[in-house]
């Protein structure tokens, strides 16, 4: 359902003004709008001051994030005590101290990270091509170390080719993959041919593995226990930088974990008062509260101020409900189903909250379609392990409780149709339909399908009319002569078929042609396009049948193909996968499906969306409610 909210006008002496805001902030009830203005009842601006000391509170929010020291978070509804002014200052200091100590440390961390990289490369270089590196004593040849990246590869058999013709026999060139992907190349040539060579290297695109200062000139052979040594140093040095980074966050912590609280909580209290109009000597603040809540803030103001502060609830007549925010609060049995609901614009204040009718509705659908005890019962499993990995009041939460609700219908369905993984549970346990066999009765299961669409489509058409009925009395009246004449065409439906008595026919047709001309009279000439798409509506809850007919026929097929296999073992293993598939289109097909039923054909009827979201006024915090 929508809670009744009621609209508050706070009066008080410009004095107290930032007491008050403080005040209304911490009970964390209060959804703040503008007051109107006039001549005498002007908008209370920031001054120079104020705005300077807001630009300065965003760049240090912004810093506070950067230096990624986590957020203390304070309990919903607790009162803050306002730091002093000189708090801010320090904060800034310090968040500006730790930024720049960090920048140092992390720019060590990127070059001993870097010279890492080199040293494993060229580790990798010499023991990818060990016994071949010639030492300092090969004067004769010369070794080029080659790195070739994926789309240079293909010069690499020109290379070789002119090679050839320049030095013949006279070079050896060998190649190995690195880890990284790149392609080490090893080229021995004479050393008096080193001009030309490197002619070659250069028309080729090739390029030589990049070789530090420090062991530039030298035999790569010769360097690994110097490499070895070096790379033991990089990693303490990068161990040292992690520690000392980790230390220097630790002790900001201390100072710095309240503060982006504080910062955000102070810029929230600068916004609000750019909502406050007044005069030179008071104030006026407005906002939208829960009518439950409304005594609890009387209470906290008259305790805290007594009579200085006025709260003046303001009529109905003053505010139209579009500019009202929506809460929707259902019983614990529907709250999951909120997720459904939430998925659309909120619904305008003063409709009907359809979260009750999707909590009964949408797992019956699915029941109907999935209707099968043993998917039903692996669905329940899977509901239950996504609820063990989630936190109450999240989405995962929700999603696993409808799920629950879900399995829960489809082992209900199941038994009735007698169905446990399509009819193995005949084959095995003898199962017996207690409704009947959907495998072979398509019509009763039509019109099951289509008596609960007719209930679904009357019921939206009566929430229609409760709608209409608080503000559109013509509209409601054409919506009750619609939902009259879908019902009478059942009637006259069931006389035909021999349900009720034939005599039926002639009232119903009276009834019929007295309704339409009211239809059209109260909702226009295109009242009848309408009352033609209701009646469509109906018909495409055929769909449950159908697919549920499909969920079922796909099963029997599972359960066929394990026992025409000619082994055991792998018919049942087929059997298994073309269940797990069948079992995951019986998830897919109802969700998208019991949707669409709700959203098109039964919201239709009377959902009015257009909500606003009801944001108390309250304390900042953390973006995942907790430590950041």
């Amino acid at each position: 359902m929508i809670i009744p909210m009621a609209r508050v006008r706070l009066l008080g002496p410009r004095s107290r003004l930032g007491q008050v805001v403080s005040a209304v902030q911490d009970l964390n009830l209060l959804h703040l709008t503008a007051p109107r203005t006039t001549t005498a009842l002007y908008p209370v601006l920031a001054d120079e001051r104020q705005d300077r000391h807001a630009r300065q509170l965003r760049r240090l929010a912004r810093r506070l994030d950067q230096v990624g020291i986590p957020s203390t978070a304070r309990e919903p509804g607790s009162a803050a005590a306002t730091p002093e002014a000189s708090a801010f200052a320090r904060w800034a200091r310090t968040a500006g101290r730790t930024e720049r100590s960090l920048r140092e440390l992390e720019a060590h961390r990127v070059e001993r990270e870097d010279e890492r990289v080199e040293l494993a490369r060229l580790l990798e270089f010499v023991f990818a091509f060990h016994g071949m590196l010639p030492g300092q004593q090969a004067d004769r040849l010369r070794a080029y170390h080659l790195i070739i990246r994926a789309e240079e590869e293909s010069a690499l058999p020109r290379l070789r080719q002119a090679l050839d013709e320049v030095l013949g026999e006279g070079f050896h060139l060998e190649t190995a993959r690195l880890k990284g992907g790149e392609l080490a190349a090893l080229l021995l040539a004479p050393s008096a041919s080193v001009v030309r060579v490197e002619q070659l290297l250069a028309r080729a695109g090739v390029h030589e593995l990049p070789m530090p200062a420090r062991y530039a000139n030298r035999a790569m052979r010769e360097l690994v226990p110097e490499l070895d040594e070096r790379l033991g140093v990089v990693d303490r040095e990068l161990d040292e930088l992690r520690r000392r980074r980790e230390a220097l966050l630790g002790e900001a912590a201390v100072e710095l974990g309240p503060a982006r609280a504080a910062v955000e909580d102070h810029l929230l209290e600068l916004e609000a008062t750019a909502r406050v109009a007044g005069t030179a000597r008071g104030f006026v603040l407005e906002g939208w509260i829960p009518a439950a809540g409304l005594p609890r803030l009387e209470a906290m103001l008259g305790a805290r101020f007594g009579p200085e502060i006025v709260v003046e609830t303001v009529a109905r007549e003053e505010w139209k409900a579009d500019d009202v925010p929506v809460v929707l609060s259902n019983p614990r049995l529907f709250r999951p189903f909120e997720a459904i609901t939430r998925l659309l614009p909120l619904p305008r204040y003063g409709t009907i909250d359809p979260t009750p009718f999707v909590g009964v509705f949408f797992p019956m659908f699915f029941g109907l379609i999935l209707g099968d005890m043993g998917y039903g019962l692996v669905l329940a499993l899977l509901a239950l392990l996504l609820r063990a990995r989630s936190e109450a009041g999240t989405t995962r939460r929700a999603i696993a409780e409808i799920g629950g609700a879900c399995a829960a219908f489809s082992v209900a369905f199941g038994m009735a149709f007698g169905e446990f993984l399509g009819d193995l549970g005949r084959r095995l346990f003898g199962l017996r339909p207690l409704l009947f066999d959907r495998e072979e009765s398509l019509l009763p299961f039509l019109g099951l399908a289509l008596a609960i669409g007719l209930v679904h489509i009357v019921l939206g058409q009566v929430l229609g009319v409760i709608n209409a009925a608080r503000g559109h009395p013509r509209q409601a009246l054409g919506r009750g002569v619609a939902l009259l004449m879908v019902l009478l065409i059942v009637v006259a439906l069931l006389g035909v078929v021999g349900v009720l008595p034939g005599r039926v026919l002639t009232p119903v047709g009276i009834a019929l042609l007295i309704s339409f001309p009211v239809l059209v009279i109260a909702e226009g000439i295109i009242a009848p396009i309408e009352f033609l798409s209701t009646l469509s509506s109906i018909l495409s809850y055929a769909r449950i049948m159908a697919l549920g007919t499909a969920s079922v026929m796909m099963a029997v097929v599972a359960n066929q193909m394990a026992g025409s296999v000619g082994s055991l073992l792998i018919g049942v293993v087929f059997g298994l996968l073309f269940h797990l598939v069948n079992f995951a289109l019986g998830v897919f097909a109802p969700t998208v499906h019991g949707l669409r039923l709700h959203y098109v054909e039964f919201f239709g009827k009377f959902y009015s969306p257009g909500g606003h979201e009801y944001r108390p006024f309250g304390h900042w915090h953390p973006p995942d409610g907790g430590n950041t």
